[in-house]
Order: structure tokens, then sequence, then C-alpha cells
């Protein structure tokens, strides 16, 4: 575990405009108060955002994702059979297109609490921050 702790904190410190971005908005429970880390160590990997309770891991691509995608099919189904989504967003889409990304992340944390409770959520005012 402490192998992986400095590579995490180093991504931490060397994010990219999208992964700023997304952490601004993910940051200090402000999607109806779901609780997220930043590249977090989990299950031999790091994952650019996860919200532990939810078991909702959030992974960002860029350009570089088309050099890996063996790597992240595997590393995606070993975080699925330890029960955790992954939902993957292109960097692009994060920058452009915010809203609709925080959407499909409240749908994703909406689904796992109507799962949770296993009944009907009660209606929410709309978590989405407007930039």
């Amino acid at each position: 575990m402490q192998l992986i702790r400095q590579p995490a904190r180093d991504l931490r410190n060397n994010s990219t405009d999208a992964e700023r971005r997304l952490w601004r908005l993910l940051q200090r429970a402000q999607l109806a108060r779901h609780k997220f880390r930043r590249q977090h160590p989990l299950a031999g990997y790091i994952v650019d955002f996860v919200c532990i309770p939810a078991r909702l891991v959030i992974e960002l691509d860029g350009g570089q994702y088309l050099d890996a995608v063996a790597y992240d099919v595997e590393r995606t189904a070993r975080l699925e059979r330890l029960g955790y989504r992954v939902r993957r967003f292109w960097n692009d889409d994060v920058l452009l297109r915010t809203h609709e990304v925080l959407e499909e992340i409240w749908r994703e944390l909406e689904g796992w609490i109507g799962a949770v409770s296993q009944g009907p959520t009660p209606p929410q005012p709309s978590p989405v921050p407007r930039d």
C-alpha cells in the first residue's frame, strides 16, 4: 500500500485541467453531499475519483487512453469484481460539457441510493452547480 501512496500524491499534485475542474465540483461533498476522493489507491490501482460508500469510480481519459485500452479494460474488470461501478469520461467532455458530466455522475449516485434504500428517492433540488 505504501508503494502506491507516493505515486497517488504525485498525480494529485500534477492534475490535468479536466481533473482540476471536476475535482473543484466534487470536493467537499458538493454533489448531493457525496464525498469523493481523488487519485486514490484502490485494488492496486490509482483511480481518478472514487465515492467509496456509493462504490463509484470516475475515470477521465485523454489522448493517452487509446494507448492503454487493454490495461484499462482489465483494470475496470477488476474494480467491477470488487463491486465498484466505473464511469469513464473524456477530458474534453469535462471541460466543454461539464454540466452533462455532472448530471451523469448524479444519475449514478441516485441509482446507488435507490438500490440501497430499495425504494424511491425523495425529490431533491438540482445537485449540479452551474458554472
